[in-house]
């Protein structure tokens, strides 16, 4: 909203000063001026005020500001003969805008057949004025009018079209070189994983030597009948000590590499929080679907001018937003609430499932434990709500957790430092 309201004061501003870079090709009271491709552009760049309201407060907004400017350089108080004669302008943005709204904004992808729709939307405009300024202060009309409000129309809706062009074609480039910027970040964060895998398989090798070496042991120590020497044993496993501690460091090096790529502060990292918002939801509403599921999902979110941590939000988010969907039967609300509580941010997540019940409060927290079963039988790891309770934890949050047999609901706090990108 407050971005709205400055792009329209920007607007009945800029508008009504570029329409005193004037000239008047007819020797009459119609002027030709900036304000007109001007108005253009912002009504292909903004999209989101309706052009009908950007036609009629710029219209009246040049009207005053044009019997203000006259009579101050005249120093004239007539203001009903300042009126008059500047009136007829309100109809000219006024029509403008409505024609705009009616043909021009279909074709806003289709460049050429705009141009011709944009001229032809003008010499309406300016038809409409000239007309009233007929009616009312006796302006003299012929052909030669009407050609060269062609002429002049056709030039400046073509000129505005190819400067907005190419401004738009400057951003798809600007995009294409950030996307280009992702992909290679995401293929050095792919090459490091595969580093970090390899790591892990040899790790999982020397695992499965222990446990060998353990059960032969084990097997020895059964079905021997003499006395083992001491010695001989010792030596065995202070071996397999030795094997678990190269699991331990190899194990420490993994996390380390895992951990300094998450959390590298690089600026890709980051992302504005209501961005990172709609991932987890445009996520799960094709969960649900995938589920067949019909779940509504309510966002309340402030304004946040900070960039916050991807991975971070969408691992703990993503978790407990996934959690929400497999809870709801086949059709429920998924409530999300974001606030600023001084150095903290708030999150509430909520859902109409079927509730926990209050002895399983803790257990959910646990490692390993699930109610989650494959088609097949298989549980899941029950691993999501221990992670998530467990980056809470290390970020120096809060977890709260209240259900009833109607509402579950998650309450986050977490430090605003641990999750916003330092400047």
């Amino acid at each position: 909203m407050k971005k709205k309201l400055y792009i329209l004061l920007v607007m009945i501003i800029v508008i009504p000063l570029a329409g005193e870079l004037k000239i008047y090709p007819f020797h009459n009271t119609y002027r030709v001026s900036f304000g007109t491709p001007i108005f253009f552009f912002f009504l292909l760049w903004v999209r989101k005020i309706h052009p009908l309201i950007s036609g009629f407060i710029i219209g009246i907004c040049v009207v005053i500001f044009r019997i203000i400017l006259h009579i101050s350089m005249t120093g004239n108080f007539q203001v009903y003969n300042s009126f008059m004669l500047n009136f007829p302008a309100f109809f000219y943005y006024f029509t403008y805008a409505g024609l705009f709204y009616l043909i021009g904004r279909k074709y806003l992808n289709h460049y050429l057949l705009l141009g011709f729709l944009s001229a032809l939307i003008e010499i309406s405009a300016s038809l409409v004025e000239i007309s009233i300024r007929h009616l009312s202060l006796n302006d003299y009309i012929n052909m030669n009018v009407f050609s060269e409000v062609i002429i002049i129309a056709i030039i400046r809706s073509f000129f505005v079209l190819g400067f907005f062009y190419i401004i738009k074609l400057h951003e798809k480039d600007l995009e294409v070189e950030r996307q280009q910027e992702q992909n290679r970040n995401m293929a050095i964060l792919i090459s490091s994983l595969y580093e970090e895998s390899i790591q892990l398989k040899k790790s999982l090798l020397n695992a499965e030597h222990i446990t060998r070496n353990c059960y032969n042991l084990y097997r020895e120590l059964k079905n021997s009948t003499e006395t083992i020497n001491s010695n001989t044993l010792s030596k065995q496993i202070l071996g397999i000590a030795g094997e678990v501690h190269e699991i331990k460091k190899d194990n420490q090096r993994i996390y380390a590499g895992l951990s300094k790529m998450i959390l590298n502060g690089n600026s890709s990292d980051y992302m504005n929080l209501k961005e990172i918002i709609n991932i987890v939801i445009n996520t799960n509403t094709k969960y649900a679907d995938s589920l067949s599921k019909t779940i509504n999902f309510i966002l309340n979110i402030e304004e946040f001018n900070d960039l916050f941590h991807v991975f971070i939000l969408l691992s703990i988010l993503n978790n407990l937003v996934s959690n929400s969907v497999e809870a709801i039967n086949k059709k429920g609300i998924i409530k999300i609430s974001i606030k600023k509580k001084t150095e903290f941010i708030e999150f509430r997540l909520s859902d109409n499932g079927p509730g926990i019940p209050d002895k399983k409060k803790e257990l959910i927290f646990k490692p390993g434990y699930t109610t989650k079963y494959d088609n097949t039988g298989k549980p899941s790891t029950g691993i999501g709500l221990c992670y998530v309770k467990e980056i809470i934890n290390n970020l120096n949050g809060t977890l709260d957790l209240k259900s009833t047999e109607t509402e579950t609901s998650f309450t986050i706090k977490l430090p605003l430092i641990n999750l916003t990108k330092e400047e």
